[in-house]
């Protein structure tokens, strides 16, 4: 008997790179890489919280063990959702083609995807080596305002490529939310049950 043909060779993974400093990490930040896992179809997105990132103050967050573990109690409810503690396990400031770097080693044939917002973009060509992400990655910019695209495309060869996918607007900020605890409010309504409830056990954003 002649054996069948085999069957094509599977799709490479499409990995969305979702970081930031998560502290605490909230609804908004689930809701929108949820859309943008829609949109793009991806098959996982890698949440990947800051280590110690140049823009900000070390002193202004919370420990990055603490910060992980929120992320982690935040991701429970999707399939398609993983994380990285590249950049925390990662001594000193936590540049973004370094994540990368890290990233490709790890999934050398799976197709990168950053998740970058409106803001972030608009920056891109200030960041550290902008070409080589591109080169290794392309980017997915958060819209939340129903524009196609922004007046100004940062000046990097390839940045026009860049994907614009519409996302649910969420008025809720992490800063919101650490206000608000730390003021004796609750903001329960903004995080899910689990990453609630370690806050609460940690007594974190309390003054």
């Amino acid at each position: 008997m002649v054996p069948a043909p085999s069957s094509a060779a599977a799709a490479p993974l499409r990995i969305g790179l979702f970081g930031g400093t998560f502290d605490p990490p909230h609804i908004g930040h689930a809701t929108v890489a949820g859309d943008v896992a829609d949109a793009v179809a991806l098959d996982r997105v890698l949440w990947i919280p800051a280590g110690d990132p140049p823009h900000k103050s070390r002193e202004d967050l919370t420990s990055a063990p603490l910060r992980l573990e929120m992320v982690r109690e935040a991701t429970l409810d999707d399939a398609r959702f993983a994380v990285s503690a590249t950049e925390i396990r990662r001594e000193g400031p936590s540049y973004t083609v370094d994540t990368m770097r890290e990233i490709r080693e790890v999934y050398p044939e799976a197709e990168l995807f950053l998740i970058l917002g409106a803001d972030q973009f608009a920056s891109f060509q200030s960041w550290r080596a902008p070409e080589e992400i591109l080169r290794m990655a392309t980017l997915v910019v958060m819209d939340r305002n129903g524009v196609a695209a922004p007046d100004h495309v940062p000046d990097v060869p390839g940045a026009e490529r860049a994907q614009f996918v519409p996302v649910t607007r969420v008025d809720v900020s992490s800063t919101q939310i650490r206000n608000t605890i730390a003021q004796g409010g609750q903001s329960a309504a903004d995080l899910q049950p689990e990453v609630a409830a370690f806050i609460d056990a940690e007594g974190l954003y309390r003054k």
